[in-house]
């Protein structure tokens, strides 16, 4: 029984080699470490506590760390391997997880497991999120086509396509924290995953319809929990057009995301969940992901050849040229070893993962002061 196993710091530090920018590796495994999923906040006790997934002695398990001393504290104990969705409970007290068909709350202090939600076991589970108002658990299902079609999403996208193009029927469901009811707010014949609730309006979440995001009808959908009430955000202004990996602002009002051109151009963009008040600014390479508090800060992840974090800041209403922070060298192969930048709450400190060293692990960088003490991306042709 490893529950409440203290590990040891595993810390260390050096400079960015291309920026000098002071970095700190947070942990140290032969075996993956992962973050939350970037449109989750994993900080909680002001900041000094910090929950992470990892494969340790071969099996998946959540972990907090403590930001102050380096000091990881196990909190589950469970026997295999597996892609672990977790969220924080506003009330920073509780955390919930998936395994399988299970959603299963964990006290941050005692440590002491309930279940909250049992589904069929003939449906596919997907993220967890918690209401703005901590009394619910908003997540998806849907069916199960693993014996007609070959996929392997979490390592390859493999079957992300035909997922799309099969239609599996598809549910949101609200669970209540306090007893476990579950409700069918929104069900249809789409392919939908990436459930992000608000977190400040309790109403509001965003879903979207999966698949190669040129070919998907729509990605980003809003639905209001109280009236049923669905709409796009955010459509597309040409054919073949990119658009997704939507997240909130801390606001709870604003959705930022990123995306391609029918040309190839990359952007990053914000837009309220009315569809008013959108902003988008180009830039000229391809990444994968980009994330931010609210709309002074942006941080993307670029691709290899550039596999670099790529920062912006806004000065006197106008944004910076892109700005080197550092290195990221991350391949990108599986889920658990996407980059996934993300912002602290404050907003002084970005946090990702990278399997730079053959194994994930969690780098925690602490901002310059002056984004423009940073270099300049420079196109090279």
């Amino acid at each position: 029984m490893t529950k409440g196993k203290v590990w040891s710091p595993e810390w260390s530090q050096y400079n960015d080699r291309f920026t000098g920018v002071p970095i700190t590796q947070l942990t140290n495994y032969t075996g993956h470490s992962h973050h939350l999923y970037f449109t989750e906040n994993g900080w909680y006790d002001n900041e000094n506590k910090l929950l992470f997934c990892s494969d340790r002695e071969n099996k998946t398990n959540l972990f907090r760390m403590d930001l102050q001393t380096g000091e990881m504290l196990q909190l589950t104990d469970y026997d295999t391997t597996y892609d672990m969705s977790a969220c924080l409970h506003p009330n920073e007290k509780q955390a919930y997880f998936r395994r399988k068909n299970k959603i299963i709350e964990i006290n941050l202090e005692t440590l002491k497991e309930r279940m909250v939600y049992e589904g069929p076991e003939s449906l596919v589970g997907g993220n967890i999120n918690c209401t703005a108002d901590g009394q619910y658990i908003i997540t998806c299902m849907r069916e199960d086509f693993s014996d007609q079609i070959q996929i392997d999403l979490k390592n390859g996208y493999i079957g992300h396509r035909e997922l799309m193009e099969v239609r599996p029927k598809s549910q949101i469901l609200q669970i209540s924290i306090a007893d476990g009811t579950a409700k069918v707010v929104f069900e249809e014949e789409n392919f939908i995953t990436h459930i992000n609730t608000s977190p400040t309006k309790k109403d509001l979440i965003t879903f979207c319809h999966e698949g190669p995001w040129q070919l998907v009808d729509h990605c980003i959908w809003g639905l209001n929990l109280r009236t049923g009430e669905v709409w796009k955000i955010r459509e597309r202004k040409e054919p073949l057009e990119m658009v997704g990996h939507e997240y909130w602002h801390a606001d709870g009002e604003t959705i930022g995301y990123h995306g391609f051109r029918a040309n190839g151009t990359a952007f990053f963009g914000k837009i309220s969940f009315d569809n008013q008040h959108m902003e988008e600014v180009e830039f000229p390479f391809r990444n994968w992901h980009a994330q931010s508090n609210d709309f002074s800060k942006i941080v993307v992840d670029g691709r290899a050849p550039l596999d670099k974090l790529i920062v912006w800041s806004q000065e006197n209403g106008e944004f910076t040229k892109p700005k080197v922070l550092c290195e990221h060298r991350c391949s990108f192969h599986v889920q658990k070893v996407h980059a996934h930048p993300r912002f602290s709450p404050g907003g002084d400190k970005l946090l990702f993962t990278s399997d730079k060293n053959g194994y994930g692990n969690l780098y925690l960088v602490n901002l310059p002061n002056d984004f423009n003490s940073l270099p300049n991306y420079e196109i090279k042709n």
